[in-house]
């Protein structure tokens, strides 16, 4: 019997977090155009909180569609600087620019998931962590995106905090799920709700 439960993601991190809970579900990417999505949000003035929840909404909305009386978790985050919302980079060069706007400042990690049924959102939130990124000397870039190779274009800000990403920080709020971008904890609350864990 399929697990009552999909995670419209292929996102193997959060794959890891769901697995380690003991939550049973099976995945499946979505089909959807992210950038087609954002670019009236933007037009619109959303903030980056409304945009990573309008993309885990979309993602759910699609994988539920193909699947009728399952509950579908989509989950997105953005990685903001004020009101600037940042994608992962698309080769070295952007990802040093990144890291050279970042560098001695604050940014927020937007991770936001929602849960959907036969095309109905039951659950839907966004946690925001925020990173301070200490002062970056031009050396210790090049180094560190040397030492990282092609693994940081695969994250938004081109660090992954679990390996050495986290030398580049001089402080963090906000809790582990958050950055790797599923707030678990909310989403555990209400798969309990929904009877798909033991409460």
């Amino acid at each position: 019997m399929a697990a009552p439960l999909i995670l419209a993601s292929s996102s193997p991190f959060r794959r890891t977090l769901l697995e380690n809970a003991g939550v049973a579900f099976r995945w499946e990417a979505a089909s959807i155009d992210e950038r087609a999505i954002e670019e009236p949000l933007y037009r619109d003035g959303a903030n980056p909180q409304d945009i990573a929840l309008h993309l885990a909404r979309a993602k759910a909305m699609d994988v539920a569609s193909r699947h009728p009386a399952t509950l579908v978790i989509g989950s997105d985050q953005t990685m903001s600087l004020g009101e600037r919302v940042f994608h992962k980079p698309a080769n070295r060069d952007e990802a040093r620019s990144h890291l050279e706007t970042l560098s001695g400042k604050t940014h927020q990690l937007n991770s936001a998931v929602a849960l959907v049924k036969d095309g109905t959102v039951v659950f839907e939130t966004v946690v925001s962590a925020r990173l301070t990124v200490r002062n970056l000397s031009s050396a210790f870039i090049d180094a560190y995106l040397e030492k990282a190779g092609d693994r940081i274009l695969k994250s938004v800000g081109a660090y992954q905090l679990e390996a050495e990403g986290v030398q580049l920080f001089d402080a963090i709020e906000g809790d582990y799920f958050t950055i790797v971008g599923l707030p678990l904890l909310p989403l555990l609350a209400a798969l309990r709700r929904e009877g798909l864990l033991d409460a």
